[in-house]
């Protein structure tokens, strides 16, 4: 051991305190046993802390957008829709893609025991294929 190839001493064995008896003494052992190599750069101390509430409008303060309705980007009510989003329409394309398999899917549906969900995946293929 007198030449070492792990790059020397290693990270500072660091546990949280508070938590239930012994834990400490517990995590600490652990890192002892499997010590971590030492990064560059060091200690770069604890994060600042960040206001998570800044620019939350709360409910009991007035619209920002006066002039929008309430259900814009919802897939009913007034204003855009879903398409609003510009999200792509997942589902339809997941479906699209399972129509190569829909001869097996098919014949699964159609084993005795089949699930109701199994079935009915294969109707809304089939009125999709159509």
């Amino acid at each position: 051991m007198s030449k070492r190839t792990d790059g020397g001493p290693g990270q500072p064995v660091r546990a949280p305190s508070g938590g239930a008896y012994g834990e400490r003494q517990n995590l600490e052992q652990l890192q002892q046993s499997a010590p971590l190599s030492a990064t560059p750069g060091g200690d770069v101390g604890s994060p600042e802390a960040v206001d998570v509430s800044a620019g939350v409008i709360g409910f009991d303060q007035g619209t920002q957008l006066p002039d929008e309705p309430v259900t814009a980007g919802a897939a009913l009510g007034e204003g855009p829709g879903l398409e609003a989003l510009g999200l792509p329409d997942e589902p339809t394309e997941d479906m699209s893609n399972l129509l190569k398999y829909l001869p097996v899917l098919e014949h699964m549906a159609n084993q005795p025991g089949a699930s109701k969900a199994g079935r009915n995946l294969v109707r809304r293929l089939k009125g999709m294929a159509t």
